[in-house]
């Protein structure tokens, strides 16, 4: 697992991943972090070329751990996920990838909610390529609410799960389903009145079936 966040442990470890390695007790899980990636993509607008290079090189160092499956935890990163895909042997993938299939298949007006700038253009440009895929005319609307982040960033969970259940709440009269792209928002747990998708279990579930396939002398990486 790739982060771009230092307390990775409280957003993907002890939410997600520890009880998914509990219960696949064959899996051992590496994990690489370097914070700087999304610091230098937040100051930036979205992935720099050099964020991009670092990126590439992580994926290929976690292959050359011996990684079966690599799997990016940040939605920003997703560019840089889909390039890499061509350079490694092995299964890469960002954790939203399951979650945003899941989104163009369930609904056609879809409400993008995030709290970091670079993840609504990252987010978007997913959908859009799953829509393509599914030959699926989808409507996207976009919400970006920055207090909340900067909430969480001084250890405001309440204040931050507040801000963010109110911008579900006004983003619900306008679309079908609402989709939480940041691994940030993985614990939020409010009904807004609409289907809300969230990133965290699915992507984990998509990381076993990955392994799955890599098992089978047959297949193929991708």
């Amino acid at each position: 697992m790739i982060h771009t966040v230092s307390w990775y442990d409280q957003s993907v470890i002890e939410p997600f991943a520890r009880n998914w390695l509990a219960a696949n007790p064959d899996v051992t899980a590496i994990n690489i972090m370097d914070d700087s990636l999304l610091t230098e993509s937040l100051a930036h607008d979205g992935p720099t070329p050099a964020v991009i290079k670092r990126m590439l090189f992580y994926i290929l160092a976690a292959e050359a751990a011996g990684a079966d499956v690599i799997m990016c935890s940040c939605t920003t990163m997703g560019v840089a996920t889909e390039r890499a895909k061509g350079l490694v042997r092995v299964p890469v993938f960002n954790i939203d990838e399951p979650m945003a299939r899941e989104a163009v298949r369930a609904a056609r007006r879809l409400g993008i909610l995030a709290t970091v700038p670079t993840s609504a253009p990252a987010t978007r440009r997913l959908l859009e390529q799953e829509a393509r895929a599914a030959d699926k005319m989808i409507e996207i609307h976009t919400v970006i609410e920055e207090p909340p982040f900067e909430a969480l960033l001084r250890g405001d969970r309440a204040t931050h799960d507040k801000l963010v259940q109110s911008a579900m709440d006004q983003l619900a009269r306008k679309v079908d389903a609402i989709v939480l792209g940041q691994i940030s928002l993985a614990q939020i747990r409010h009904d807004p009145g609409v289907l809300v998708l969230q990133v965290g279990h699915s992507g984990f579930a998509e990381a076993r079936r990955l392994l799955d396939r890599q098992q089978r002398p047959d297949c193929k990486a991708g």
